[in-house]
């Protein structure tokens, strides 16, 4: 069932408005007694994921017993995060998932299906796995809250994503996530339907159909002053609130450009982007607007890591990030590498499949640790003087010296593409 829907590209939905809409929801659900609200982690933070959990703990008080940020496989939120993000909430509501041991298998999508699906590209069953919170917990109400945007691994981001990847384990995390990449991010990305999406579909309505899930679902997009709006707000318990959100946020955070970019510089915002595995969302949102040969020089001050997981992080520095067939010989030889493929999936979705250079700026990694990953390197300090990020503006900039760039101050919450690209990719997923 829908319960609220409201968004447009132009519509901006103030905090007060979210707020009314929001309590009016959850007042027709009726009395519970225990509630669990499973939002995003601070790397969702311009989700408005955090107020709208604030507004909820406003409503239940001690009834919302559990807050559950869905980590998936990122670190656990720091107190200065949680204070932040989520406003008025006690730190003793909140709890870590824990991907590798505190999960539970509901079922198995059969390996027939995965197969059917991905077309062939994998042949394996998915587990069907939750933190244990979600199944022992004796809650009346889950709250499943985040943002609807272009996704690498399922095409569009949230609705059951949220629970099934953001609260899941390591064999369900890791299959979905190479899905995802074997079938190609770029026949996924900025659509609804898509195999990893038809997985979760699946997993609804065989295995988590008893759990009492309600959807708040959000989508951003950035203003004409600069600032991002909240421009869509759908609240459900079943599919129709995602469905409506992606089609808002394909409209509102995709942008199409008429031809291939040939230099693309992307901002890293320090206190979100602290790892490639995150900040790489800086190249497989753009990868699809990059013209061949062309260049994408990411600004990163705030990244010191690769992988947020230590043995992520070391499997990122073991293989680095190459092309796809590189990634697939790789996990059919090494068993490290086929035990941990979201690792995997991840060196699929940081390279450029040789067809332009990446140049990283990181704030704390060495030039020898970033080219060891076989990224080009450039001094921070000299790239932020010279693509000063308070003087750009998202879009087309030209330079003093007439170089002309393309400048993205968030890649989070967006994905461009060259026109001709992306639907070249459709006719290939049809």
């Amino acid at each position: 069932m829908l319960y609220y829907e409201r968004g447009s590209e132009s519509d901006v939905i103030t905090p007060a408005e979210a707020r009314e809409a929001l309590l009016s929801v959850l007042k027709g659900l009726g009395e519970r007694k225990r509630v669990l609200a499973i939002p995003p982690d601070f790397t969702r933070f311009h989700s408005q994921a955090g107020m709208l959990t604030s507004f909820v703990f406003e409503h239940y008080g001690d009834r919302l017993t559990d807050v559950l940020p869905a980590l998936g496989t990122h670190s656990p939120m720091t107190p200065a995060q949680i204070d932040e993000m989520f406003k008025g909430i006690p730190h003793d509501r909140f709890r870590d998932h824990d991907w590798r041991e505190g999960v539970v298998t509901l079922g198995e999508v059969p390996a027939a299906y995965v197969r059917e699906v991905s077309e062939g590209a994998v042949d394996y069953a998915w587990p069907v796995q939750v933190d244990q919170l979600l199944a022992d917990g004796g809650h009346d109400l889950i709250l499943s809250i985040g943002q609807v945007v272009p996704h690498e691994v399922v095409g569009m981001a949230n609705h059951s994503k949220n629970i099934f990847v953001g609260t899941g384990g390591p064999e369900g995390i890791n299959k979905s996530h190479f899905l995802g990449a074997a079938y190609g991010m770029e026949r996924m990305m900025g659509r609804a339907d898509t195999p990893v999406r038809l997985l979760l579909d699946y997993a609804c309505e065989h295995f988590a159909a008893h759990l009492p899930i309600v959807y708040v679902q959000t989508v951003i997009g950035r203003g004409d002053d600069g600032e991002l709006k909240l421009r869509g707000l759908y609240i459900g318990d079943g599919r129709a609130c995602f469905e409506k959100a992606a089609a808002l946020s394909l409209k509102v955070n995709f942008q199409m450009v008429e031809t291939p970019l040939t230099k693309v510089v992307v901002y890293l915002d320090p206190s979100e982007f602290k790892s490639t595995w995150l900040g790489n969302k800086s190249i497989y949102r753009t990868r699809m607007a990059i013209a061949d040969e062309g260049e994408l020089i990411v600004l990163a001050p705030g990244v010191r890591e690769f992988g947020e997981d230590p043995e992520i992080d070391r499997l990122i520095r073991r293989y680095g990030y190459v092309t796809t067939p590189e990634v697939m010989a790789a996990v059919a030889e090494h068993p490290e590498l086929a035990q941990n493929l979201s690792a995997a999936a991840h060196l699929i979705h940081g390279s450029s499949e040789g067809r332009f250079t990446i140049t990283y700026c990181p704030g704390h990694l060495t030039e020898a640790e970033i080219r060891s990953v076989n990224f080009n390197y450039a001094p921070l300090a000299d790239m932020l003087q010279r693509y000063n990020p308070e003087q750009l503006t998202d879009g087309f900039n030209t330079m003093p010296d007439g170089e002309e760039i393309f400048y993205i101050s968030n890649p989070a919450i967006g994905l461009w593409s060259w026109r001709e690209r992306f639907e070249e990719r459709g006719e290939e997923a049809s």
